[in-house]
């Protein structure tokens, strides 16, 4: 007994000291990065892989980055001959990407034996949003048709190659992306997270590093297994819509049937809308991340972070429909707008087996906005001196059987930090004139849903605005007979004039426009109790 309990307690530290690294890379890169996106909002996450691309540790940074390359990183290191300072970075969504503003660094870990031989261990990674990757709208956030109009795709490839650089990647940037010093700034950043995870896992004894990823594998797959049990077995089917794809196409439907059988789970997306035409698309890998992301929330919160607590859940896309689109279909919208809608239909689901366990609806949407500008007014053919300011905008948490519903918080499967007022003001042409949770915009019921936020700005220079939203036509549903959360709205006020603007697309503004953004709240939870009469 006491050996069991003295191994559960070595392989529980363990997996904190990994977690312990990856945050440690995160604070590297987080205080390394220029951009404010990454330096103040933190949108970027890093992890830890084992010589086969599993996933053996993670910070708990942006759930759709982490469970992205959890799903992918096999492919992309298998693809290689690695040696000791490499240095590969992609963004194709076809090649173990989400969307092509998120840049993943990966740097392989060599280990030293007792003899001075090195073997391949592992591998570090560091996941970022850059403000910009080209394309045709700034921000690489617009509504495009086709993935190459979305911005610069860069498959797997050597950005040094055994520590010598290979210049062809920092004189892409500078040919194709906007504000390129700003990127490759941040990209430094991330490469310094990745050498950071490389040292610390360099402090360990090859041997017993082998022993206790072993452990920690097997543990967190019986965590896994755990989790799914603990779910009555059966068929719960759920179905939603995305509002619109941003090119005339409206209600895309996303269907899943979960069936539970003992300790595992298959998660079936047939019968959900084929590839859209606009950007609403899903790589396979950023559906997976929000699958994976509803089961880990049902485990408990000391749960290993590794690839083997997913080892009993089956992900079944047809090939070409939305939530696993067809190659060369824009995505821009699917990894921060279509996931969160994923994870709506399979909470859903399974509100019908563990009504006690499963939130209403959260507000639905990540409320992208990119504001961009030229500086001096430099023309397109000077596309470095551009500027550019992108964030999500939180809004409400669904209620639950047992409370309400947060308000004002970035939900599900982005998880960054509030953008800075001081630091817009100081760096761009915008103020933030109002900044306010919007009060009364959670469902009602016995529990009350989240409230959303309130955020305007006020243009300082004529610039261009992108918008990426949803749940502007549909509410957030409740559960249990709780209401449905308020729908979000995007307002612009010129020349003293309001009008609405649509969920998705992108406008020029002029100096003195206002822009202003009410994000949806949450679902309510059960019927709303009566008032006693006294």
């Amino acid at each position: 007994m006491f050996m069991a309990v003295n191994h559960a307690v070595q392989v529980s530290l363990f997996a904190h000291r990994l977690s312990a690294i990856c945050e440690e890379m995160g604070a590297v890169l987080q205080r390394s990065a220029i951009s404010p996106n990454i330096r103040d909002r933190e949108d970027f996450s890093c992890a830890l892989f084992d010589q086969a691309g599993q996933l053996i540790a993670q910070a708990a940074h942006i759930p759709v980055h982490l469970g992205s390359m959890a799903f992918a990183m096999a492919d992309v290191v298998g693809s290689f001959d690695w040696q000791d300072g490499d240095v590969v970075v992609f963004n194709d969504p076809a090649l173990g990407g989400t969307h092509l503003p998120d840049v993943t660094v990966v740097m392989p870990v060599f280990l030293k034996h007792a003899c001075g031989d090195q073997e391949l261990f592992a591998f570090a990674a560091a996941r970022a949003h850059h403000a910009d990757i080209g394309g045709r709208c700034p921000g690489s956030m617009g509504v495009e048709t086709r993935l190459e109009d979305e911005g610069l795709i860069i498959a797997p490839c050597y950005w040094f190659e055994a520590g010598k650089e290979v210049v062809d990647l920092p004189q892409l940037f500078r040919h194709k992306v906007r504000a390129a010093e700003e990127r490759l700034g941040d990209l430094s950043a991330q490469k310094a997270a990745c050498v950071v995870g490389r040292a610390r896992l360099a402090e360990f004894s090859i041997t017993s590093l082998k022993q206790q990823v072993n452990a920690l594998m097997a543990i967190s797959e019986a965590y896994g297994r755990s989790a799914i049990a603990s779910i009555p077995d059966g068929d719960y089917g759920f179905e939603d819509v995305l509002e619109d794809d941003g090119c005339g196409t409206e209600d895309l439907l996303i269907r899943v049937n979960i069936s539970i059988r003992a300790d595992t789970a298959m998660v079936d997306f047939t019968g959900s809308a084929d590839t859209a035409r606009g950007p609403v698309n899903c790589p396979m890998a950023v559906t997976a991340a929000s699958v994976l992301y509803v089961f880990r929330c049902l485990m408990p919160k000391h749960t290993p972070q590794t690839a083997a607590v997913f080892r009993a859940i089956q992900i079944i896309v047809p090939q070409g429909c939305l939530l696993h689109a067809a190659a060369g279909a824009p995505v821009a919208a699917g990894n921060v707008e279509t996931s969160q809608r994923i994870v709506d239909v399979v909470l859903g689901a399974l509100a019908k087996a563990i009504p006690d366990r499963i939130p209403a609806a959260a507000q639905g949407t990540m409320n992208n906005v990119v504001f961009a500008g030229e500086i001096n007014n430099c023309g397109e053919n000077n596309p470095a001196d551009a500027w550019l300011y992108y964030e999500t905008v939180g809004g409400g948490m669904g209620a639950h059987a047992v409370g309400d519903g947060l308000s004002a918080v970035q939900c599900h499967m982005t998880n960054t930090k509030n953008s800075s007022i001081e630091v817009l003001e100081m760096h761009y042409p915008l103020q933030v004139s109002e900044y306010a949770v919007r009060r009364h915009s959670g469902g009602a019921g016995q529990y009350q849903g989240g409230d959303g936020i309130v955020r305007e700005w006020v243009i300082r220079s004529d610039c261009s605005l992108s918008l990426l939203t949803e749940r502007r036509k549909t509410a957030p549903y409740g559960l249990i007979g709780g209401d449905a959360g308020s729908m979000g709205r995007n307002r612009l006020c010129r020349y003293g004039e309001w009008q609405d603007l649509p969920a998705k697309g992108s406008w020029a503004l002029k100096a003195g426009d206002i822009i202003r953004i009410e994000t949806p709240g949450g679902g309510g939870f059960g019927l709303k109790r009566k008032k006693e009469i006294l």
